[in-house]
């Protein structure tokens, strides 16, 4: 709840400072039905947003301390960033992966176990200048040229309605992250839960509060955020792929 309250706080800042305040991202507070989420809201017409999973030396970051470490050694800096799709024990992407134009994992499209499997699932692509959510059959019969692109699943928001698995009585609650993306691709949300939540309730978050008509879910309980406007950068299970903004580092 403290950390919850300190980031509105900050939050409420940073809207009061206005354009004096130059960041690359903006993170603030909000509240939907008794939670607390952390909303990072990326300018795809300004922002440099990327993924990440191996270093030049084929071994996967895991923290996003070592993230920043790589890109300030080539006078860049992390800006934000967020855990980016469900992984293997040895942090290979569960699903399609694409980083820098290389398609590193083929795209599943198969049900199977567990959240992934829990169709429909879908696809982060980010683009020059744009970023879409795509239910994933929707995105191989597209074939979209994506610089970067992560698989996971299930879909939150689908042409602005719930996944339709979802119990609006669930008891399932967990720390949860996701992402959903504007109409247009010029604004993408990243979004974090600051207490456990159902799927039901994350996925109205998405529609309801944010009104985006493509939300995807990145994971549950290791979701992790990194957020220096906030003073927060989380630790602990070591990660998968890896989403972030990338600004100068002076």
């Amino acid at each position: 709840m403290w950390r919850w309250v300190s980031a509105l706080f900050v939050g409420c800042t940073l809207s009061l400072t206005g354009a004096s305040t130059a960041l690359a991202v903006t993170c603030t507070a909000q509240a939907h039905d008794g939670n607390g989420y952390t909303v990072c809201a990326v300018d795809m017409t300004e922002d440099d947003l990327r993924l990440f999973l191996r270093d030049s030396a084929d071994i996967p970051f895991g923290q996003f301390r070592q993230v920043d470490a790589m890109l300030r050694a080539r006078g860049e800096k992390l800006a934000f960033a967020m855990n980016a799709g469900m992984y293997h024990d040895d942090r290979a992407p569960v699903g399609h992966y694409v980083e820098n134009g290389t398609e590193q994992m083929r795209v599943i499209t198969n049900p199977g176990p567990g959240n992934f499997g829990l169709l429909p699932n879908g696809v982060l692509c980010i683009r020059p200048e744009r970023t879409d959510v795509i239910e994933t059959l929707r995105y191989v019969e597209q074939k979209p040229d994506c610089t970067y692109a992560t698989q996971s699943g299930p879909m939150l928001v689908i042409d602005g309605a719930l996944h339709p698995r979802f119990l609006v009585d669930s008891t399932s609650r967990y720390i949860r992250n996701g992402v959903g993306t504007s109409d247009d691709g010029k604004t993408a949300y990243f979004v974090i839960s600051e207490n456990g939540v159902t799927f039901h309730q994350f996925g109205r978050f998405f529609r309801d509060v944010l009104k985006v008509p493509q939300a995807l879910f990145l994971d549950g309980n290791i979701s992790r955020l990194y957020a220096p406007q906030l003073g927060r950068s989380d630790i602990g299970r070591w990660m998968g792929p890896i989403v972030g903004v990338v600004e100068s580092g002076e």
